[in-house]
């Protein structure tokens, strides 16, 4: 059986101690390589999770030629850039969420996967195959439940750390970029339609 060969694009622990691990136990993929800002860090993950190959730059696993598709769970600000890099070097793409930060981004990675038609890109919202939400569409668009007209959905974690990436805006964090994103793109998966308007509002807790 043909194996996808993946490339991790950092040590993040998205990767490290979900993805990777996962995709080693799937018949269908096989972890050849990860890339790190750092030699060492690439080292060690590689020799802590069985990797064969590790690289010291991003730039290097990219030009791996024994990657064939890339992992990228790097911070939201990078999703864009190192995805486009990615798909400009012959590669398929699969990218954590959310895949872009504005439209513009988003158009700037439409436009590069289409001078690249024979390549994949994807974003990693994985509750789209899992077997409870396609039980859930079929059942909405069946009309089990009568006709959709609202969704009413709450995802939340606490979590205070400034310093941490998620709680960062200039580099597209916040609670509507790390987990908003995951409400918005579910409500477009249960109707099956884009939206036509949208606003927001927040309300902030004095407790945190």
């Amino acid at each position: 059986m043909q194996k996808v060969r993946w490339g991790i694009l950092s040590t993040a622990k998205i990767g490290t101690l979900k993805v990777i691990p996962a995709m080693q136990l799937g018949q269908h993929s096989e972890v050849v390589a990860i890339g790190s800002r750092s030699a060492a860090a690439a080292g060690q993950a590689a020799a802590e999770l069985g990797i064969a190959r590790s690289h010291g730059s991003y730039e290097a696993l990219l030009a791996d030629p024994q990657v064939e598709a890339v992992y990228n769970p790097l911070p939201n600000h990078l999703h864009v850039p190192w995805s486009i890099k990615a798909l400009e070097a012959g590669k398929h793409v699969l990218c954590e969420k959310p895949i872009a930060l504005t439209a513009a981004e988003g158009q700037l990675l439409v436009d590069a996967g289409r001078r690249h038609p024979h390549l994949k890109l994807m974003e990693a919202f994985m509750y789209r195959h899992h077997p409870q939400w396609l039980r859930a569409q079929a059942l909405v668009r069946a009309g089990a439940i009568g006709t959709l007209r609202t969704i009413h959905s709450f995802f939340s974690y606490h979590n205070d750390d400034a310093h941490n990436i998620r709680n960062m805006a200039d580099i597209g964090g916040g609670g509507l970029m790390d987990i908003g994103c995951y409400n918005i793109s579910l409500a477009r998966f249960i109707f099956g339609a884009e939206p036509s308007r949208a606003c927001g509002l927040v309300e902030y807790d004095p407790q945190f």
